[in-house]
């Protein structure tokens, strides 16, 4: 049996679901993948330029798009400024081995921390807050 899916009804038609990815529209495409890739450790799994419609996606990850949940970059050319980021996104979350180490690490590398490490309030939890080339809030977490 599959835990994942055992005593929960799918909803009609969508079967077992599985999130695929997040879409991020970032503004440098380069510097969103050295940012992502060289300070995060993902791979670009895959890149795809679309001359036509004036846009490049890539997509990031710590896994396979076959069995792990990746961003997808989307990089439109004929943009002029940087994205306005709007009030209903939070963040997302990365679990690290430690949050202290790696904040050390990308502050020496130039990565704003918006929130240092420590414990959440009234938890033990150890999280951070970062933000990436485009003020996209990413949540490290430590994991055990």
């Amino acid at each position: 049996m599959d835990t994942r899916t055992a005593g929960k009804e799918a909803a009609p038609g969508i079967g077992a679901g599985r999130m695929l990815h997040t879409m991020l529209r970032v503004f440098d495409l380069e510097k969103s993948l050295d940012f992502y890739t060289r300070l995060l450790g993902m791979q670009v799994l895959r890149r795809r330029e679309v001359p036509e419609g004036r846009y490049t996606l890539a997509f990031v990850g710590y896994g396979s798009e076959d069995n792990s949940t990746v961003i997808e970059l989307t990089h439109n050319w004929d943009e002029k400024e940087p994205y306005v980021l709007g009030t209903a996104f939070g963040h997302l979350a990365i679990g690290v081995a430690d949050v202290y180490a790696t904040c050390a690490k990308l502050a020496a590398a130039g990565v704003k921390i918006t929130r240092p490490p420590g414990p959440v309030k009234f938890g033990t939890t150890v999280i951070a807050f970062i933000e990436d080339p485009d003020g996209y809030k990413i949540e490290l977490i430590q994991r055990e």
